[in-house]
């Protein structure tokens, strides 16, 4: 395919393969049936010599790769968290990919670093983020499009992490910085994302997992205790990642007692909000997000719940310096004549390239606007909640977290093996998709509406399936009967059938 004549033929012919993919993705099983290795045994072990026809290319999107999806965007998928799709957003990739700019720095792209920069602005008005966080006309502050919130955090603790070096080295210059890095000290909730860990990881920074209360979320006497205990063994807290809708049980750490605790140890609050951010769009939820000013970073994922592709994760940061102190090189053959007037991304982020992702997001937000999107999150918040009443409505199942948006964490009133069984039923049937989780030794089961096309009628449906999955668990186990509730345990308790193995 040498000439946009060609692609013009194709190019609207795969229009229609992926309309036509997602008008009947209700059709397929949410849940891809291969077994690993499928793939291999259906094309060449080697590259063709010479080239292929679009039509023989086409006819193997269904043939080799629908088989190995899992379609995310099905009404039948509740695993995970929700992934954004939206026509407004894939219009934004063909333009990026056919501009196909790298754009590290300002010269390499100016409208991919401006658009960038407005556009983030725009974001960051729309849940009210405090104007340090925008960029404005000469701010210290702004928004940067990282990959994803994992990105996000571990870029937070390493800028972190030079700060903390820079400033004991303003005290003490013959410190060395290898010096001061043992004594660093990171924390998080036991309910945080792995990827805080893995942040800790790369950083090479200590990482403190502190304990949750009973909503699972982390409280500010709790921080201030480990930093504490810490200080008097000589260390220096460094960084605190809170978060704002865990992935387990959507679960909302205290912002307003944590972020004055760091502000008095001068300690860099990260906020991580991938899922939950996108709700603050919506006024009634932006009160989770109350705090934030204490904050030196916030992270959100529009790619998740605000129908843009992923991948899009907005980061936003109170003062620039720090960022691009952490990160900043400046070889000659990437200089121009405009810097320190623009903003070169390059130095807000770990690799060097960068695609220009603002397009999609700038496409979303004018082809939807504010009130449309809104629409989107109210209405998966009012799914989740009609899920909710259902379950609470079969004396077999308990929910075991506070629903505040679009997930809802429930388990069988039995041992997490039963609970185990009931999922491996649920995904073994092809019919729905979820996945489960653990609080606090307890196996539960986690219904998150994700698809932007899911309606009530989905839900009632997922619902009817897990309750004959369910059925199947009961029937077999001991003290259960059809529809009712456990009876005594073997050792004559009812505890004994509900607590955890």
């Amino acid at each position: 395919m040498a000439t946009s004549k060609e692609f013009r033929v194709a190019g609207k012919d795969m229009v229609d393969v992926i309309c036509n993919y997602l008008d009947n993705i209700e059709e397929r099983p949410p849940l891809s049936q291969v077994r690993p290795g499928y793939l291999k045994d259906l094309i060449p072990s080697e590259a063709p010599e010479k080239p292929e026809s679009w039509e023989d290319v086409r006819k193997d999107i269904e043939r080799v790769i629908m088989p190995g999806v899992t379609h995310w965007h099905s009404p039948h998928f509740h695993a995970y968290f929700p992934t954004g799709n939206s026509f407004p957003s894939i219009l934004g990739d063909m333009l990026s990919n056919a501009i196909s700019c790298i754009g590290f720095s300002w010269i390499a792209s100016p409208a991919c670093t401006e658009l960038e920069t407005v556009v983030m602005d725009w974001l960051g008005k729309m849940i009210s983020l405090p104007e340090t966080f925008l960029a404005g006309e000469h701010g210290l502050g702004g928004g940067v499009i990282q990959g994803s919130a994992s990105e996000s955090t571990v870029i937070a603790l390493l800028a972190a992490k030079m700060r903390m070096i820079r400033k004991q080295q303003e005290i003490d210059p013959d410190l060395d910085q290898f010096d001061i890095l043992p004594k660093l000290v990171a924390y998080t909730s036991d309910q945080s994302h792995s990827s805080v860990n893995r942040a800790s990881m790369i950083s090479s920074v200590r990482m403190r997992v502190l304990p949750t209360d009973e909503r699972n979320a982390l409280r500010g006497d709790t921080l201030i205790e480990a930093m504490k205990t810490d200080k008097k063994k000589g260390l220096l807290p460094t960084f605190v990642c809170a978060t704002l809708g865990t992935t387990n049980s959507l679960a909302f750490d205290r912002l307003s007692e944590i972020g004055p605790a760091c502000e008095d140890e001068d300690v860099w609050l990260h906020v991580d909000a991938a899922y939950a951010g996108s709700a603050f769009i919506c006024p009634e939820y932006r009160s989770l997000l109350n705090g934030v000013e204490y904050a030196s970073s916030f992270n959100f994922n529009p790619h998740k719940f605000l129908r843009v592709n992923f991948d899009l994760s907005a980061m936003w940061v109170k003062d620039k310096r720090d960022i691009v102190g952490a990160f900043f090189t400046d070889p000659v053959y990437l200089q121009h004549g405009h810097q320190g007037s623009v903003e070169d991304y390059r130095h807000w982020q770990i690799p060097l390239g960068r695609r220009f992702r603002a397009l999609k997001l700038w496409f979303v937000l004018r082809m939807f606007g504010v009130e449309k999107l809104q629409e989107h999150i109210r209405h998966q918040v009012k799914l989740a909640r009609e899920f909710k009443a259902l379950v609470m409505s079969d004396q077999r199942f308990t929910i075991e977290a506070e629903v505040i948006l679009g997930l809802v964490c429930f388990r069988l009133k039995g041992t997490n093996t039963q609970n185990k069984e009931l999922l491996d039923k649920i995904n073994k049937s092809g019919k729905i998709h979820m996945i489960g989780t653990e609080l606090k030794g307890r196996y539960i089961l986690r219904f998150a509406v994700c698809a932007a096309t899911t309606e009530s009628c989905h839900i009632l449906y997922a619902w009817q399936v897990i309750q004959d999955c369910a059925i199947e668990i009961c029937d077999g186990a001991n003290g259960y009967k059809n529809g009712g509730t456990l009876s005594n345990g073997t050792d004559g308790t009812a505890e004994a059938c509900i607590s955890p193995d």
